[in-house]
């Protein structure tokens, strides 16, 4: 495998030290929205890293038995997110083991469907949390692989479509024993992040640095 470049698929299961970008299904919204960020995301960790990668995208459910081998999981869409008990009950144990949930809000909003309805499951999930709590710039997520000072990098997309017309200049968090669990944006990364790899060197900035970050964290950063 040539670093800059795409892994090529194949077949049969992950192994144990291979990264494997998992995206988490749910049955009330849009879940395999942006299906291009899995090979995008892929391509970057190859690039920027030494980290081993399974080369396809894998699809769990919340309520499956498969859910807690995979370290890090993405969700996005922009409807309604609504949970079985059983989902609820895999999402608490998946953080409870260490795993970290990047939830992205594709509306990019503070009032839209996603974002009411995924805050409210997390109420749920971790009622002793309460509400998704914002995460300082300062955190350790900004520094584990590339610098981020400023906190998330922008996104072309909020002030571009059927959001709030504003710039977020935080992320939000469920901490679990001194580790982000779940990560909520409204920064629309999926659709940022969801293009075709091979046309990021017709970029002046790699936008996908910080999904870099985000894996790094996820392993044990």
């Amino acid at each position: 495998m040539t670093l800059g470049q795409v892994p090529r698929p194949v077949r049969g299961k992950p192994r144990a030290h291979e990264f494997v970008f998992a995206r988490l299904r749910y049955d009330s919204g849009d879940w395999d929205y942006n299906p291009k960020v899995a090979a995008n995301v892929l391509n970057s960790v190859v690039e920027y890293t030494a980290i081993p990668v399974y080369p396809e995208e894998v699809v769990v459910t919340a309520d499956s038995e498969e859910l807690l081998a995979f370290p890090f999981l993405f969700m996005t869409g922009h409807k309604l997110v609504r949970f079985s008990e059983a989902e609820r009950a895999g999402i608490r144990r998946f953080v409870e083991r260490g795993g970290f949930l990047l939830s992205d809000d594709c509306n990019h909003d503070v009032a839209g469907l996603y974002a009411t309805s995924f805050e409210q499951e997390m109420s749920r999930v971790f009622p002793a949390a309460g509400t998704l709590d914002k995460l300082p710039n300062t955190h350790p997520l900004y520094r584990a692989f590339f610098p981020f000072p400023d906190g998330p990098p922008q996104t072309a997309h909020e002030l571009n479509g059927w959001g709030d017309d504003m710039v977020h200049d935080y992320l939000r968090a469920v901490i679990h024993r001194g580790r982000i669990g779940v990560l909520y944006s409204n920064k629309d990364y999926g659709c940022e992040w969801d293009y075709d790899w091979r046309n990021k060197r017709f970029q002046r900035d790699d936008n996908t640095r910080f999904a870099v970050n985000l894996v790094v964290y996820a392993l044990g950063a």
